[in-house]
């Protein structure tokens, strides 16, 4: 069971940033963090982390939606999240609003809805697009709708953990207040992704490829984790490869 599509290599990679977290919460739209909620839950044996994904009948419980989201979060029992952006800067910085001078926008994104909020208040807020391009990761976002750093005075329990796109991994230095490139999936090169990237970041010392996922792992995200997702997301479950 050596051959394994992106996607799993992206579950993969994102289940590993979970390691130790207690509860993740994972919002709207978000098929690949969802599944790699799943993928941490089953390797820590399912007892030992909770995963919330909003929409779901059977992961969330949650009575009153978004809202009870926000108080779990400000009460500290949230421990993971995800955000992702139409924009997304060298500092953290995210836009979710759109692009141009505002308030005259050129482009309309769908909204911020509570990612300012939960950026502060989450310390392990994972950042994902799968699209690593010029246009995504830009040297300033156009509007910041959720900072990714903050003044030394200000309380922010949360932030910037690390950066999974398409082409590699970007762990977040929060005394830099910088991103530096981790790990680079198969067929990238530090060159490539310097041309694929707008802003500029530090290289980790021990940069290498992104391990792949081995048999055990793809066994799950074919099997449980597969099952587990496609509750909300059905036609993703099915795009899924199943043994």
């Amino acid at each position: 069971m050596s051959a394994y599509s992106r996607t799993e290599l992206l579950i993969a990679v994102i289940a590993r940033l979970l390691g130790g977290v207690g509860h993740v919460a994972v919002g709207a739209s978000s098929p690949i963090p969802g599944a790699a909620a799943f993928l941490a839950q089953a390797r820590s044996g399912g007892d030992t982390m909770r995963v919330t994904v909003l929409g779901s009948r059977r992961h969330n419980d949650f009575t009153d939606g978004g809202r009870e989201l926000f108080d779990c979060a400000a009460q500290g029992r949230i421990d993971a999240f995800f955000l992702g952006g139409g924009q997304i800067d060298g500092h953290g910085n995210v836009n979710l609003v759109g692009l141009g001078d505002y308030p005259n926008l050129d482009v309309r994104f769908p909204g911020s809805f509570g990612s300012a909020y939960l950026y502060f208040l989450v310390p392990r807020v994972i950042l994902f697009r799968e699209e690593h391009s010029p246009r995504v990761l830009v040297p300033k976002v156009d509007f910041i709708s959720a900072p990714g750093v903050s003044a030394p005075e200000v309380h922010r329990p949360g932030g910037p953990y690390g950066l999974v796109t398409g082409r590699a991994l970007f762990r977040f230095d929060k005394s830099r207040a910088r991103f530096g490139l981790a790990s680079l999936h198969p067929g990238e090169t530090v060159a490539s992704i310097k041309a694929a990237t707008g802003f500029e970041f530090d290289l980790a010392p021990d940069i290498g490829e992104t391990p792949a996922p081995d048999g055990a792992t793809l066994s799950l995200i074919r099997g449980p984790v597969r099952d587990a997702i496609a509750e909300v997301y059905p036609r993703f479950a099915a795009n899924l490869r199943s043994d």
